[in-house]
């Protein structure tokens, strides 16, 4: 659309679900996928646990937990085509496979949101302390929690105020946070080759980069249940497709995009660390994510090494708000197409977006987050613990649905039958396998930061499977209740030559049915 054409118009293109079209660009998209992910916050909450369970093969880990992103992203790419819908996983599983798990699939993705977004929070709160030099807030949990509190209003705010706010407030992050752990990097690395390092410092290796090189299978594992996590988010882009421009193509790229951007970075960093720091001192922070502050001390030295702290606190920030964007966004097409309550789907009648179900998501966060953390800290890493059976979960649930919808395109090229039905099978049968793996270790109460059990199973593995269980009920529920034109819906296949189109479908899952 030109910019003469906007300028004439007298009020913005609506998307189905009342979203502003066109709000933001593939660059904003991309840029908003990688926030989500929180690398720098990730890496630091990581990288000691990593180095722990497979020692200097860490970045051949967190490789390979990149396959089965790379994998899934491919069918939010080819899902995104066909269907242009914020929901994503919900409206895709639905119109593949059908309400009732396009129902859970979404359910999943709204409660991964609102249970990780007061963890974020926390962090951005006790990092802007330390880089403050206010550490005695720092150490206090009172002062964390209302600053934390503060940061979920206000990024909810952002969210409420309008999509090209969040992108533009993510454009100075994204920077902030990316640009120094690339700085920190190479400075790291070329202290190394140049002989600059401590004495515990190692030479890289090429075996450092192969998963194969991982001596014990389990090992291998256990850190790709870790490494998986850090990858999480990238797809928040596509929950923004209704208010992208080139909806049909842009977000689902961006996605993939992201992917790979955040290998290149992960590997760059981990590499690093381990190579500069040398695995003993990398183990001794596998439950502290002060890691990456602590090496960038003596990388970059004093004041330098508070841009890595800039850096996590940015990237807790960011993700704190992009988290937001695609439960309110999930929330908000499950409302439209009659699978939550109608007033869920409202959008802002001036900035044109979903601020009923964004302040509610908000509001849910701080519910769950400031109890849980005066109660018991260690519960709130439980949680996140738990959070990977939700995201192996709803990814796997779009890469098989992915798979199924285009199943009489598959033959018709050998592209289609690699990249919409070879790469989502895989991934998929990559993630369930983690899931189940998780659910056995997850079991032993011993891997519980809480150390306590419930029915004797581990306390992540109660608050995941409890979750999921309790989206069934409401599901069952709210089945009970009616709502035959969500729960009357039956699978669909994608139609001739949906692969090669602009536009596969008309309608989304999540619009209200013509003549409303």
């Amino acid at each position: 659309m030109s910019s003469t054409r906007r300028e004439e118009a007298p009020s913005p293109e609506v998307s189905e679900h009342g979203l502003k079209s066109d709000a933001i660009g593939f660059r904003d998209a991309l840029i908003i996928g990688i926030a989500s992910t929180a690398p720098a916050y990730s890496l630091a909450a990581v990288i000691g646990l990593v180095v722990v369970t497979v020692g200097v093969q860490a970045p051949a880990v967190l490789f390979a937990s990149f396959v089965p992103m790379f994998f899934v992203a491919t069918a939010f790419y080819y899902m995104n085509r066909a269907d242009q819908d914020c929901g994503t996983t919900f409206s895709w599983v639905t119109r593949a496979m059908g309400p009732w798990p396009g129902w859970i699939g979404g359910w999943a993705i709204c409660v991964t949101g609102i249970l990780v977004v007061g963890s974020l929070a926390d962090v951005a709160a006790r990092y802007t302390y330390l880089f403050l030099g206010l550490d005695g807030a720092a150490g206090s949990k009172v002062a964390i929690t209302l600053f934390a509190v503060v940061i979920i209003v206000a990024m909810t705010a952002v969210c409420v105020v309008g999509t090209e706010l969040s992108a533009r407030i993510q454009d100075v992050m994204i920077i902030a946070q990316v640009g120094a752990l690339l700085l920190f990097a190479v400075v790291a690395l070329a202290r190394v080759f140049g002989g600059t390092a401590p004495e515990e410092s190692l030479a890289p290796r090429a075996s450092w980069f192969s998963p194969f090189a991982v001596p014990d299978a389990s090992a291998l594992i256990g850190g790709l249940l870790i490494g998986v996590f850090i990858y999480w988010g990238w797809e928040s882009s596509v929950n923004l497709t209704e208010e992208t421009e080139n909806s049909e193509s842009a977000p689902g790229l961006a996605a993939v995009a992201s992917t790979v951007i955040l290998l290149v970075t992960y590997l760059s960093v981990t590499t690093a660390v381990v190579a500069f720091a040398g695995v003993g001192t990398a183990r001794e922070f596998a439950d502290d994510d002060a890691i990456l502050s602590t090496v960038a001390t003596g990388v970059l030295g004093s004041p330098w090494d508070g841009l890595v702290v800039l850096a996590v606190l940015t990237s807790a920030l960011a993700s704190t708000q992009t988290t937001i964007l695609p439960a309110s966004r999930t929330v908000l097409s499950m409302a439209r197409a009659g699978a939550m309550p109608a007033s869920l789907g409202r959008t802002h009648p001036r900035f044109l977006t979903p601020h009923i179900s964004t302040i509610v998501v908000g509001t849910l966060a701080i519910v769950w987050y400031v109890p849980l953390n005066f109660v018991s800290e260690n519960f709130l890493f439980d949680t996140l613990s738990a959070l990977s059976l939700m995201i192996a979960f709803y990814y796997a649930l779009t890469g098989f649905a992915c798979a199924i919808y285009y199943r009489h395109e598959l033959l018709k090229s050998a592209k289609n039958f690699l990249f919409i039905g070879v790469a989502p099978v895989l991934g998929s049968l990559m993630l369930a396998y983690l899931f189940f793996r998780s659910m056995v270790d997850l079991a032993n109460p011993g891997a519980s930061y809480t150390g306590g059990s419930v029915f004797g199973l581990g306390v992540p593995l109660v608050i995941g499977l409890g979750f999921l269980l309790l989206g069934a009920i409401f599901m069952v529920l709210w089945r009970l209740g009616g709502h035959e034109r969500f729960f009357g819906r039956r699978p669909e296949v994608a139609h001739p030559g949906a692969t090669e189109g602009p536009l596969a479908q008309r309608e989304t899952v999540g619009a209200p049915p013509e003549g409303d």
